[in-house]
């Protein structure tokens, strides 16, 4: 009678972890991670003390199904200088095979680090370099992160309104 018990607990068992193999396939994602790309920053306004930009995002689909976009946690880095961090929150889809552009506001202060950004604007034909990285959260249900990391450059005289 035990031994009948043990067997049965036992075939449960094993049906019970054979099952849960499936299971892990459910949400492993072999499709190609969308790319991100800083496409424009847009000078709003800038004051001493306080600077307001509009940066531009492509997000680009590579596959045959929705994308949907909750999250983007950024960093931009203008040379050696932090221009902005943060989070935005805004939640978008993707068609398959395309690409979407959405905004970011942010808001900086650049005044400690003046020097710098002088530097940098002395020449403004010359390039600046700006590196991009950060986390894109998509999915609609189980979220999936995306890490980036873009460098790029941006030339001053193009921000500058004549």
């Amino acid at each position: 009678m035990i031994t009948g018990r043990l067997a049965l607990y036992l075939f449960t068992l094993l049906l019970l972890f054979s099952g849960l193999g499936g299971c892990a396939s459910w949400f492993s994602n072999d499709l190609p991670d969308p790319q991100v790309h800083l496409v424009k920053v847009e000078v709003v306004r800038a004051k001493l003390l306080e600077q307001k930009f509009l940066l531009h995002f492509r997000v680009d689909n590579p596959n045959d199904e929705d994308l949907t976009v909750r999250a983007l946690e950024y960093r931009i880095h203008l040379g050696d200088i932090l221009l902005a961090e943060g989070e935005h929150e805004h939640w978008f889809t993707v068609g398959p095979k395309h690409s979407a552009y959405f905004k970011v506001p942010i808001r900086t202060n650049l005044w400690p680090r003046v020097r710098d950004v002088v530097k940098l604007l002395k020449k403004p034909e010359q390039p600046i370099p700006y590196r991009l990285e950060g986390t894109l959260e998509t999915g609609l249900f189980i979220a999936h992160y995306v890490h980036l990391a873009r460098n790029g450059v941006i030339i001053a005289a193009d921000l500058i309104p004549e």
